[in-house]
C-alpha cells in the first residue's frame, strides 16, 4: 500500500489541507470546524507558544501584548526570509516560522484522519516573482525545505490556477474550453484548458501564465490613497535649515501599509523618525496619529480596517469606511466606490494584459472561450469580474468555490 498523500494549499492568506476520498476531495478541518485558516501567525510576549489562524488574529484584537504576522509567502526568494530576527523572545527567521506553521498543519491532519504524512503535493503559483526566474526557483526552494523541515519526505509542487481548473471539471458533465482566473492574496494566476465528454481523458492545460498581483495590493493601494494621507502622506515638511518645503517622505508608509513588512517597521529608529517629522510638519497633527501607530504597534489593526473598508465598499455598502477609532476616537475615512476604483485603477491593465498573455500563449482567441472561472478570495473584487467579462463577453462567467478550488484540485491530483 503506497503512503497517503497530504494535499496543502499554502496561501498568502489563508492556507488549507485535504485527501482525496473514495474519488473525492475531502477537506480536513483545520482550525476547529473550518476548512480554511488564515496564513497568520501571532507569538506572545509572556509566553513561547506561538499561535496561528483565527487564534492569531483574536490575540491581535485582543490586544495581548506580543509580535503578529500574516502574508508570509509573499518573502519567499529573498533575503529577509532567512534574516534571524528576535521574534517572540526567540531569534528565528520567517523560514523557521513558516515550517513550524507546516508542522501544525500536518500534525493536525494526521491527528484527524489517523494517518501519517511523509507525501505531499502543494500548490504554487505560476510565478512567485514577476520576470525574474531566478527568485522564482529561489522561492519553490524555500518553500520546499519548509516542507522537508516540517517532516515531508518527498514534495511535489501544482501550479495553483491548474488545480483550480481540475477541481472547476470535476462532475462537470460536458466539455468546454475555458480560462481559469484565480486572484489571491498575492498573486494572480491564469490558465487556459480544455475538457473533454470522455471524462476518462485527461485534462488538457493549454498554457499557465501569473503576475505578482493580489488582494494585498489591492489592500496596500486603498491604505496608501485614503488611510495615510490621514497620518501625514501627502503633507509637508518644514526644511531643517533654509526656507522651502519638502514632501513628506514615503517609504515608512509604502512598510506600513505592506502586510508583510509592517512587524519589521517598529523600533527606536522609527519612532525617532517620526519625532523627526513631526518637529518639522507643516501641519502636526497627523503625526501624532502616526506616532501613535508606531508606538502601539497598531500598523497591523490599521491593515485589517483598511481591508474591511474594501470590502464593504466592493460590496456597494452605504456606510463603507476605514474605521480608524483604535487611533483616534471618531477617526474614520469614507470610502465609496468611486475611491475604491481610483486606488485600484492602476491594476486593471495589468490583470487584462496577463489575461491576454495566457490566451496568446495557449494560441485561443478570447471568442473560442466557453467559460471564464473565477477562483480566489480576490476574485469577489467587482473589477475582477468586470476585466474577465470584458475580455470573453460571450462565455459563461462562473464563480468556483473562492476559497477551496485550489485544494479541492490538489486532492483531485493526489490520485494521479
Amino acid at each position: 500500500m503506497t503512503d497517503p498523500i497530504l494535499a496543502v494549499d499554502f496561501g498568502t492568506s489563508n492556507s488549507a489541507a485535504a485527501i482525496l476520498q473514495n474519488g473525492q476531495p475531502r477537506r480536513l478541518h483545520v482550525e476547529q470546524d473550518a476548512d480554511t485558516l488564515p496564513t497568520a501567525v501571532f507569538f506572545p510576549d509572556d509566553h513561547p507558544a506561538m499561535l496561528i489562524g483565527r487564534d492569531a488574529a483574536r490575540a491581535l484584537i485582543d490586544g495581548e501584548e506580543g509580535r503578529y504576522m500574516r502574508a508570509l509567502k509573499s518573502v519567499l526568494g529573498t533575503r529577509l526570509f532567512h534574516e534571524k530576527r528576535l521574534i517572540g523572545k526567540t531569534r528565528r527567521t520567517l523560514a523557521d516560522i513558516v515550517t513550524a506553521f507546516l508542522i501544525r498543519l500536518r500534525t493536525t491532519a494526521e491527528a484527524q484522519t489517523g494517518m501519517t504524512f511523509k507525501r505531499v503535493i502543494s500548490g504554487r503559483p505560476v510565478a512567485f516573482h514577476t520576470a525574474d526566474p531566478d527568485r522564482d526557483a529561489k522561492a519553490e526552494a524555500d518553500l520546499r525545505a519548509c516542507y522537508h523541515a516540517a517532516g515531508f519526505q518527498e514534495v511535489v509542487f501544482m501550479l495553483e490556477p491548474e488545480a483550480a481548473a481540475l477541481a472547476s471539471q470535476h462532475g462537470q458533465p460536458r466539455a468546454e474550453t475555458g480560462l481559469i482566473v484565480d486572484i489571491g492574496g498575492g498573486t494572480s494566476d491564469f490558465t487556459v484548458y480544455r475538457s473533454h465528454d470522455d471524462r476518462t481523458v485527461p485534462l488538457d492545460i493549454l498554457a499557465s501564465h501569473g503576475i505578482r498581483l493580489g488582494g494585498t495590493d489591492f489592500d496596500h493601494a486603498l491604505s496608501m490613497a485614503q488611510a495615510m494621507p490621514l497620518l501625514g502622506l501627502g503633507g509637508t515638511l518644514r526644511r531643517a535649515f533654509g526656507d522651502g518645503l519638502l514632501p513628506v517622505p514615503r517609504a515608512l508608509y509604502v512598510d506600513l501599509s505592506t502586510w508583510a513588512k509592517i512587524p519589521f517597521v517598529y523600533g527606536p529608529e522609527t519612532e525617532r523618525q517620526v519625532v523627526d517629522m513631526s518637529r518639522h510638519a507643516s501641519t502636526p497633527a497627523p503625526f501624532a496619529r502616526l506616532s501613535r501607530v508606531i508606538k502601539e504597534q497598531l500598523g497591523h489593526e490599521l491593515a485589517f480596517a483598511v481591508e474591511s473598508g474594501k470590502i464593504a465598499a466592493n460590496a456597494h455598502a452605504d456606510d463603507a469606511a476605514i474605521a480608524m477609532g483604535f487611533i483616534e476616537p471618531g477617526l474614520s475615512q469614507r470610502v465609496n466606490r468611486g475611491a475604491l476604483n481610483a486606488a485600484l485603477a492602476p491594476y486593471r491593465e495589468a490583470l487584462r494584459i496577463a489575461m491576454f498573455e495566457t490566451l496568446k500563449q495557449a494560441g485561443i482567441a478570447p471568442s473560442d472561450l466557453d467559460a471564464v472561472v473565477l477562483v480566489g478570495g480576490s476574485s469577489l473584487m467587482d473589477m475582477i469580474e468586470e476585466e474577465a467579462q470584458a475580455i470573453a463577453p460571450h462565455a459563461a462567467l462562473r464563480r468556483s468555490d473562492a476559497f477551496t478550488a485550489v485544494i479541492d484540485g490538489l486532492a483531485l491530483a493526489t490520485a494521479r
